[in-house]
């Protein structure tokens, strides 16, 4: 079973909330940005996390706070970093944290291990939100799978292809994520991005994901 929801850089305010419930439906969860990146995203703060929890909208924690994801170092400090900013939202252990991977950045197969056993020694999910069909995330990411099996087993991805486009609730396609050509657990799908009526992307997850999400 798939579960719909939405994800945005912007702040959820009462408006665009609403906005979202009129123009495609009630989001179950909502992906948001744990810090202010300039000209990127705004950070989620406790007037939204109020507003989501109050509409009974689960939030789905995504870090973008570097611009390369090479090295073993490099993986433990951005996971240490999304943890430090999880932990001051009051958000709990066992909730993924998501690291956003652009197809235009550097990554590589030591990055990938050291988020993800960073993240396993401080009770978080280790998430990647990433595009398996161009650039460099499924090589990288297979190569990790290869090192550490812990890394085929904790991982959550949050795949950006294929982009069959926005839709109402309604209307959301099966879910049918790209994949990496090795294990993983593809268990989000950010199928259309750009909504013209909101400042929204949409998105299918799956149930074992969602149940995970704060």
């Amino acid at each position: 079973m798939s579960i719909w929801g939405v994800d945005s850089a912007s702040n959820v305010t009462e408006e665009l909330y609403n906005c979202v419930l009129q123009n495609f439906g009630k989001p179950d969860y909502w992906g948001r940005y744990l810090t202010r990146v300039e000209g990127s995203s705004e950070e989620l703060t406790q007037a939204e996390i109020d507003l989501l929890h109050n509409s009974d909208t689960r939030i789905m924690p995504i870090y973008n706070e570097f611009l390369e994801a090479l090295g073993t170092r490099q993986g433990r400090v951005t996971a240490y970093n999304a943890i430090f900013h999880a932990r001051r939202l009051g958000i709990p252990e066992e909730t993924p944290l998501f690291a956003n991977i652009e197809n235009f950045f550097s990554v590589d197969a030591d990055w990938v291990v050291g988020y993800v056993d960073m993240m396993f020694t401080s009770g978080y999910r280790p998430g990647f939100y990433h595009d398996p069909d161009e650039g460099d995330f499924s090589v990288a990411y297979c190569q990790a799978v290869e090192q550490s099996q812990q890394v085929a087993n904790q991982s959550i991805l949050w795949s950006a292809e294929p982009e069959p486009g926005v839709t109402a609730r309604r209307n959301a396609p099966e879910f049918n994520p790209s994949e990496p050509p090795c294990q993983a657990n593809v268990w989000g799908w950010q199928y259309g991005r750009d909504a013209d009526e909101c400042p929204i992307d949409t998105n299918l997850i799956d149930e074992r994901l969602y149940n995970m999400l704060w």
